[in-house]
């Protein structure tokens, strides 16, 4: 957490005086961004070590978007345990955020690619309920993913649109761009920016943390803290909060 305080001075009539601290002006700083080691299978890092991470880069909290894609799952696993595998790295981070730091903010979110294809899409506000209800994610394609999404009221972007091999997706089919990719050269991430602008689309700002040199690369500053997915969805749709880029 950032914090701005302002100093003020009471003094009573004997002359006693006292410094009182305005913390009106907190700030907070959130990854959007990140892959655990023991579910995304480029990551390198796991969930415990991540949290002692951000923790000490004076972060609040990380949405744990681990890749919901055929690279992450064994062939002809039964939904249950897929699903179960799936969450295994936020679970295991939640865990660790309450031991080390109650108030760090640990959400869920995902990283999804769909079958035949190298698009990513980053989906906010996705709960644990929605991965075992809705099946095989994979196999549906944008716009009935979107529609799902939109249904339980989650919002989903389109993650480092400008790399290699990617295609721009539908804009009916995405609430917003990650306009600043931590793993991402600055001309690409400037190409994403400037597709937001001309679309009106939300933005977002993501690390894509998958090893200790991605750490506090990039993220989201806000006025408020984000303790919930609901509050979550507010910030980004809000769009009052500050974009990290570290180039």
């Amino acid at each position: 957490m950032i914090v701005l305080i302002k100093i003020k001075i009471s003094c009573t009539q004997g002359g006693h005086c006292a410094i009182l601290k305005d913390m009106e002006n907190k700030l907070y700083k959130y990854e959007l961004h990140c892959h655990t080691g023991c579910v995304s299978r480029c990551g390198r890092v796991e969930p415990e070590e991540i949290v002692k991470l951000y923790i000490e880069n004076g972060y609040d909290g990380i949405v744990v978007t681990d890749h919901y894609s055929p690279m992450t799952f064994t062939p002809n696993w039964r939904p249950q345990k897929q699903v179960d595998f799936y969450l295994s790295g936020y679970r295991r981070m939640k865990r660790a955020a309450e031991k080390l730091n109650p108030d760090f903010t640990v959400l869920l979110g995902m990283e999804l690619r769909h079958y035949g294809t190298a698009n990513d899409y980053l989906i906010y506000g996705v709960n644990e309920d929605f991965i075992y209800a809705a099946g095989n994610l994979m196999k549906p394609w944008e716009k009935k993913v979107y529609d799902m999404c939109h249904k339980n009221g989650f919002l989903v972007f389109q993650a480092h649109p400008f790399r290699a091999g990617i295609r721009r997706c539908d804009e009916r089919y995405i609430d917003g761009i990650e306009i600043y990719n931590g793993k991402t050269q600055k001309a690409l991430n400037e190409k994403a920016e400037a597709w937001a602008k001309r679309s009106g689309k939300l933005v977002c700002s993501g690390s894509d943390f998958h090893t200790k040199a991605h750490t506090a690369r990039g993220g989201i500053i806000t006025k408020v803290p984000i303790k919930s997915n609901s509050d979550l969805l507010n910030v980004l749709k809000s769009q009052d909060f500050e974009i990290i880029k570290t180039y």
